[in-house]
């Protein structure tokens, strides 16, 4: 089965097992508030999505939950990708559990288009079971993962917010050049890092500790609080956040306030 990006971690410092779904951008809209404040949410489509597999400590050496979104259609999808899921009608299976060979479980599903694992306890969770919006009740922050915006290349100013050169004084056609990119003889060479004109965007994001505004369970519909990265319609991993000390709301953890004076 082919690999796919995995997210959280199954160590026991890191707590509890966070919730987790994969969806997509919908778009950008407002919303008020009980005061009638305008608030900037983002709309996410937030499943259902289909659990594919279940890894376990004993076969796979961690566990974690395989989750897929949005159908594919069999004949555009590759034989890895048909491999997640049951053939409607394989002579290869049936033989085999006539043969009394343990198979491992599969959905009755077609191909996933987005794929991906999910780290943490597998308990109460059944392959081939749909997962909605509903996982996220009670879930005050989550954190946000995506694809950012290919700008294709771009300058320096563009890129990483250069200044530029001056516009007269002797500067002719490199206005928006960055100049100098080491020194002389000494180390003569330019320096690991060093920010250049290049390739901006397409890059994955995470925009951490985004307030969750509603949750809409007949439209299966997330609404965040801020920006997401990626263009409309980008696939996100929309995960609960680890980030307990910000976290306001019932049941989050009681946070130290400093002493006056302090600094």
């Amino acid at each position: 089965m082919a690999a796919h990006r995995r997210f959280g971690r199954a160590s026991k410092a890191d707590g509890p097992a966070r919730k987790g779904l994969l969806g997509r951008k919908v778009g950008m809209t407002q919303v008020f508030d009980a005061d009638g404040t305008a608030v900037p949410v983002t709309v996410i489509e937030a499943g259902p999505c289909k659990v594919l597999c279940l890894r376990t400590l004993d076969r796979d050496g961690y566990a974690a939950v395989q989750l897929g979104f949005l159908d594919k259609p069999r004949r555009l999808a590759s034989r890895s990708i048909r491999g997640q899921v049951a053939s409607l009608e394989s002579k290869r299976s049936k033989r085999r559990a006539e043969a009394g060979v343990a198979l491992l479980a599969k959905p009755n599903c077609e191909p996933k288009r987005f794929v991906r694992e999910f780290r943490g306890v597998t308990e109460g969770v059944d392959v081939g079971q749909d997962l909605t919006v509903e996982v996220f009740e009670g879930v005050a922050r989550v954190d946000v993962t995506g694809t950012t915006k290919g700008r294709g290349t771009a300058g320096v100013m563009k890129r990483h917010g250069f200044k530029g050169q001056r516009a007269t004084h002797g500067v002719k056609k490199v206005h928006r050049h960055q100049g100098g990119t080491g020194m002389n003889t000494s180390p003569a060479r330019v320096f690991k890092g060093k920010r250049m004109a290049g390739r901006f965007g397409n890059e994955r994001s995470t925009m951490r500790n985004l307030k969750v505004v509603r949750v809409d369970k007949e439209h299966n519909l997330l609404l965040v609080r801020g920006a997401v990265p990626g263009p409309n319609g980008c696939m996100v991993v929309v995960q609960q956040t680890n980030l307990l000390k910000k976290v306001a709301g019932p049941g989050a953890p009681a946070v130290s306030k400093k002493k006056a004076g302090a600094r």
